[in-house]
């Protein structure tokens, strides 16, 4: 054990300068004046000189909150770049040159809370004097996650364990950073309330601090609030803010005199395809009045900064801030003082900054259906819970079905340049969804449906001569009529030439039932090689219709067992088995598929309605179908589910067809448009595309001429 040794002085009048520091007065000071006169911060390349309050004006109310004896906690939800971790190091500068009592800071992990010791600890100590020169003497007293003081103060810096989080009694905790902290520590309950109870000893006199932005989402989406600072259901720094007093940090406007907040809800831009010209001429919104307010202030405005530094101020739950500058009403009550600052407010992230993180990531969304960049974006930066995409609107079958249109009963629309088949597979049919893709010169391309049927019947005869029912795990026969139903089927195109146009490629899914995933693999090898013997009917003509290169189109998929990996992988299952038992053997290709990020991108397909990126509906639809695209939800735990295990193959099938437009036979995303594959141009060029009546057939490369027509005309005439 480590004994507290003073030092050596060199003279009587050095022993007793050290020893006054211990009974020396608290100075009094607020924290936020403490931090104008004696923190300096050293950022180089950013900002090096005195703390000024006028820089980040939302932060004195919160810092002053720390030393009130009204309060026992304090809870701050702000963005990034808005400062509030630096309110840490202010309130420890205040403690050690004011006002002693010893403190703790906690980070999210060990590594974290060395970096913060090493960087912005030393920082504080080797730059701010006043602090320096009270910071005890020897290596034991200055480490890595303790420093002790000449008036017997001791700063602890550590992480959120079961043994860091009880112990002896402390004044004065600090929670970095909470919503990254595990929230439940060691079956103990949340970090934030195992601290509180190291302060219960100093009664008024203690206080527990948290901050954070928000990363934990909604747990309620149909939440209606009960008052109007109160924030969604939510775990985290969130549920912590409800239990405060619930402040919020509201401008008034200087044309109407009316409060409003600067929330993201309220950023207006202009609309451009290129998102920096969008971003750099973004404004904040008066919602009463329609007032533009600027980054740097324009039309006889202020900017930004002068809004937050004159025009602004923090409103209570249950108060509210009327155009004659009063503030009236009851206050919510509660001994925890809680603010929440929203991302457009915070000093070092100006709206064209925040508009642009933003429209990237949601350009990101649109066009992979991935919202992790978009939920970054918008606890980080914007301060606000995520709610996932899919719970924002909740689409009835009855809105899907409004848009069908008119384009004809399975017929090709114009604007298709090429056609995929996806299959479902149930245990007593093969469900079939045939898909029309259009071209991506304006966007993304737009889907339509253009045919969907069930395959039910079996060539097969029972005793009586009539069809039974199709078996896919016990009859592996039954999937060869997959060929000429599916593969070999083809579609009228919708211009009445009598044109027809065959499909490019199928897409199967390969599991399900005992069985299925068996007679899956051997399809896969009858239609590389066919049979020797066909299997004939009565009339000896073949039952099922095989051709060479038909395996080439048909793929199998799969669901992927990780929801972080690709979005579609190629692999070859079983490839380690050579017996005669295995199912596959190692040649069979299956395509490995993250079905919850491809589901991610068609829920947000089956939101946009304007072209470039659609999903199309034929009214000749069943019902079902619509009803079939509604039934599976968006957990933020469990990831997308079918709750009810209702009929779901409209939606799976799209899925299927996302799948196959990533695979490389397709790669839909590296299509030039301006000179595409062959399969996918317009239909006088298009190798899909054939006359039934002529000798031309499917994948018959159209014949390019080196005449020139319009000549020949010219000489003609």
């Amino acid at each position: 054990m480590k004994k507290n040794v003073l030092p050596e002085f060199a003279s009587i009048e050095e022993m007793m300068a050290y020893t006054a520091e211990g009974v020396r007065p608290a100075e009094r000071l607020t924290v936020s004046q403490a931090a104008e006169r004696y923190r300096v911060i050293y950022n180089p390349g950013s900002y090096v000189g005195p703390w000024r309050n006028e820089t980040t004006p939302y932060l004195v109310e919160f810092m002053d909150t720390l030393t009130s004896e009204d309060y026992t906690g304090a809870i701050f939800v702000g963005p990034a770049q808005s400062g509030k971790s630096d309110c840490a190091l202010n309130w420890l500068t205040h403690g050690i040159v004011c006002d002693p009592m010893d403190m703790m800071f906690i980070d999210k992990s060990m590594d974290t809370a060395r970096v913060f010791s090493m960087t912005k600890l030393d920082r504080l100590h080797e730059h701010s004097p006043e602090v320096a020169a009270r910071l005890r003497p020897g290596r034991d007293n200055d480490n890595l996650f303790d420093r002790r003081y000449k008036s017997g103060m001791i700063l602890t810096v550590t992480w959120p364990t079961k043994n860091n989080l009880s112990g002896k009694s402390i004044a004065k905790l600090w929670l970095a950073d909470y919503d990254r902290m595990p929230q439940d520590i060691d079956g103990e309950g949340s970090p934030y309330w195992l601290a509180k109870q190291r302060t219960r000893t100093f009664g008024r006199y203690g206080m527990t601090v948290a901050e954070s932005s928000p990363s934990f989402p909604v747990d309620m989406v149909k939440w209606v609030k009960q008052t109007p600072h109160e924030a969604a259901p939510s775990q985290g720094i969130l549920a912590l803010y409800n239990q405060g007093d619930r402040r919020r940090w509201l401008w008034r406007c200087v044309k109407c005199h009316n409060a409003f907040e600067p929330d993201f809800k309220h950023m207006k831009w202009p609309d451009s395809e290129d998102i920096q010209e969008s971003a750099a001429a973004a404004w904040m919104e008066c919602p009463t009045c329609g007032a533009r307010y600027t980054q740097e202030g324009a039309d006889g405005l202020p900017g930004k900064h002068e809004m937050n530094r004159r025009h602004a101020r923090w409103i209570k739950d249950g108060m509210v801030w009327t155009p004659g500058g009063e503030v009236t009403g009851e206050p919510y009550e509660s001994d925890i003082a809680s603010f929440w600052l929203k991302g457009p407010a915070a000093t070092f992230a100006s709206f064209e900054s925040i508009v642009s993180d933003y429209l990237k990531a949601e350009r990101t969304y649109l066009a992979t259906g991935e919202e992790s960049e978009l939920q970054t974006v918008v606890n980080t930066t914007l301060a606000l819970p995520y709610i996932p995409r899919s719970e924002q609107t909740v689409r009835s079958p009855e809105q899907l079905r409004a848009r069908a249109k008119n384009f004809g009963i399975r017929v090709v629309p114009p604007g298709v340049r090429f056609l995929v088949a996806t299959i479902d597979l149930q245990k007593n049919r093969f469900v079939v969804q045939v898909h029309g893709m259009g071209s991506g010169e304006s966007g993304e391309p737009d889907w339509w449906i253009v045919d969907r049927f069930d395959i039910r019947k079996s060539r097969r005869r029972d005793e009586d001569g009539d069809r039974s029912w199709v078996n896919l795990a016990t009859h592996p026969e039954d999937w060869r009529q997959l060929t000429d139903e599916v593969l070999l089927k083809t579609y009228p195109l919708g211009d009445g030439s009598g044109r027809h146009m065959a499909i490019k490629m199928v897409m199967s899914d390969s599991a399900g039932s005992s069985g299925f995933t068996t007679n899956a693999y051997e399809f896969v090898r009858w239609l590389r090689r066919g049979d020797e013997t066909d299997i004939l009917d009565e009339d000896g003509k073949p039952v099922y219709v095989w051709e060479p290169g038909l395996a080439a189109r048909y793929h199998l998929l799969r669901g992927a067992t990780s929801k972080r990996g690709p979005r579609v992988r190629l692999t070859y299952p079983d490839a380690g088995r050579k017996d005669k038992y295995s199912a596959a053997r190692g040649e069979i290709p299956v395509w490995e598929v993250n079905t919850q990020v491809l589901k991610d991108k068609i829920d947000a397909m089956l939101d946009r309605t304007d072209p470039g990126g659609r999903i199309q509906f034929p009214d000749w639809l069943p019902k079902s179908f619509y009803r079939e695209l509604t039934v599976e939800v968006k957990d933020p735990k469990k990831g997308w589910h079918n709750p009810k295990n209702y009929r779901n193959e409209s939606w799976d099938l799209l899925v299927y067809n996302m799948a196959a437009l990533l695979t490389p036979d397709i790669a839909i995303e590296q299509i030039d448009w301006k000179d595409p594959p062959p399969w996918a141009r317009e239909w006088d060029e298009n190798d899909m595309v054939f006359d039934p009546d002529s000798t031309s057939e499917p994948f018959e490369a159209k014949e390019e001429s080196d005449v020139d027509l319009t000549a020949l005309g010219k000489d003609l005439g």
